[in-house]
């Protein structure tokens, strides 16, 4: 038998099974009625995994069966390599327990829940400082992904519209869109889809794995619909320049007439930015910023499902894009890619602004960056890992950034340090691997969630894709107390992976990791009773 050949899982077990008997050859009862261990006793038919079963269950032992095997899915909780928001205080369950059954679009039967979105606009317009509060234009959407889509469509109508009333032609050579090579998906899905050419800026570690405004400009045209600037990177954290990125085109329009406009993706940093970095430049104070979206289940703290778009001013957001339907005795708007969508994760949102405030976001966004601070130096102090991201050191410029025990420092104040996101992307440091080269990073990924936490390991953008790093989010339920936990497992794996002799039996330690370093002040040490003798009372 070959070695190679490939093995159907499926299909060893379809052959492996016992052949049903409907009655006991013993006493003749049929043996589906009597009691069966865990597992069992739910009913011994198989589920099918590809075709309906040709009859149902009843609903606790369908809840039984599939909650059994979502148990095997990794914790929310240790999952740190999503930015998406996994906790809620018991009251936000219950209120969307009661409204799960809602459909948003569903504007005439449910009229509060739909002055309740229109309150979530005028609010993150208010917060991002759009000129009009009151008449503010946006949307909910799924998440960031279709609120990007609706941002670039309306970038794209504009400049057609400009083009024909110019008398120039919108299909040669075409539009193009111009973002850094480090971008989410969701933004070249948008170049993809709507047919618009996607223009890449490559990165470097000089321009911080980031756009490089400068750059971005060698690829700005006529044709150009506008610039996707990224309120951070979801590689390492950074903000891109968005004033830096408007003042250059401020001075192309001056020099050639051509006006550029920008759309912020703020998916993670436009509900950091405004609490923990208040003073820095890249919301709707700045005229060429048109749209800005989020999501708000990441750092808006809302569960997964909803994200928003925000337009400056209702020019912005071209007429043909916006429909108006006759639909169940009322006349509605839409302008979202999607039609129904729940509307509990918006009352969610709604949630969270009035529970927590400004204030209250604040302290989160605070908490999440000291602690995002702690992992980082720790990381760095180790010798062993070289941080990328830039949230903990002190800004330059002002109060000394070359030690932040500096006199009148305030070293809790995220003012005083690079603006970013709470994340941690590291990598083994240069020495590190002039040290010990056979050592692979992306053991310490295997070897963590061995340990329950869910940290990728994965390589940089475009030009840099020779780099891998480490990523680490860190959201409102990773407590100082977790941050400890991860860099105890992360400097203990690492010293396993040093003491091994050789590659293969590193990766014995995949398969015989334990906590037999981690201190455990609720047990005796080793030696604390006295020698076994003989009888089953042995040694602790």
């Amino acid at each position: 038998m070959a070695l190679s050949r490939h093995i159907n899982p499926d299909r060893l077990i379809r052959e492996s099974k016992e052949k049903k008997s409907n009655h006991h050859r013993l006493t003749g009862t049929d043996s589906d009625s009597t009691s069966h261990p865990y597992g069992a006793r739910y009913g011994t038919a198989s589920i099918p995994k590809f075709h309906l079963p040709s009859k149902g269950a009843n609903a606790q032992t369908t809840y039984q069966l599939i909650h059994d095997e979502l148990s095997l899915d990794g914790s929310p909780c240790l999952n740190l390599a999503s930015f998406v928001h996994t906790w809620m205080p018991e009251p936000a369950d219950k209120l969307m327990m009661e409204n799960m059954s809602k459909n948003l679009i569903d504007q005439d039967e449910y009229p509060m829940t739909q002055q309740i979105h229109t309150r979530c606009i005028s609010i993150l317009a208010d917060l991002w400082h759009a000129p009009s509060t009151h008449q503010a234009v946006g949307t909910a959407t799924t998440g960031s992904s279709e609120a990007i889509q609706l941002g670039g469509l309306a970038m794209k109508r504009l400049w057609q519209e400009r083009r024909k009333a110019e008398g120039k032609s919108i299909h040669d050579p075409g539009p193009n869109i111009v973002m850094g090579a480090n971008a989410q998906v969701a933004l070249e899905k948008f170049a993809r889809y709507f047919e618009v050419e996607c223009r890449l800026v490559p990165i470097s570690v000089e321009s911080k794995y980031r756009l490089d405004p400068k750059k971005a400009m060698q690829y700005v045209d006529e044709n150009t619909i506008g610039i996707y600037v990224i309120l951070g990177s979801t590689y390492t954290g950074h903000y891109e320049p968005v004033k830096e990125m408007s003042d250059l085109l401020d001075e192309y329009e001056q020099k050639t007439g051509i006006s550029v406009p920008i759309h912020v993706d703020g998916a993670s940093g436009a509900f950091i930015a405004p609490f923990a970095h208040p003073k820095l430049l890249w919301d709707f104070k700045l005229p060429r910023v048109v749209s800005i979206n989020t999501s708000g289940h990441k750092f808006g703290l809302a569960y997964v499902g909803v994200g928003w778009v925000v337009w400056r001013s209702k020019e912005y957001l071209p007429k043909d894009l916006i429909f108006e339907l006759h639909y169940l005795g009322s006349v509605e708007y839409s302008f979202s890619l999607n039609f129904s969508r729940p509307a509990a994760p918006v009352i969610a949102q709604y949630f969270n602004f009035v529970h927590l405030g400004f204030e209250g976001y604040r302290a989160v966004a605070k908490d999440d960056l000291k602690n995002a601070r702690l992992l980082s130096r720790a990381l760095e102090r180790s010798g062993w890992y070289t941080v990328l991201s830039d949230i903990h050191r002190p800004k330059v410029g002002g109060i000394l950034h070359k030690s932040a025990q500096t006199i009148g420092f305030d070293e809790e104040n995220p003012e005083n340090y690079e603006e970013g996101l709470p994340v941690v992307s590291f990598r083994f440091s240069d020495s590190f691997q002039e040290s010990y080269p056979e050592i692979q990073q992306k053991w310490i990924q295997i070897l963590l969630r061995t340990k329950g936490w869910i940290v990728p390991n994965y390589e940089l953008a475009p030009d840099l894709e020779k780099v891998e790093i480490l990523r680490v989010v860190i959201r409102e339920n990773v407590t100082e107390s977790l941050v400890d936990r991860l860099l105890e497992d992360i400097i203990e794996i690492t010293q396993d992976l040093i003491k091994q002799e050789s590659p293969a039996n590193a990766l014995n330690l995949l398969g015989s990791h334990s906590d037999k370093h981690r201190k455990n002040p609720g047990k005796m040490d080793e030696g604390s009773a006295p020698t076994s003798s003989g009888t089953y009372s042995k040694q602790c």
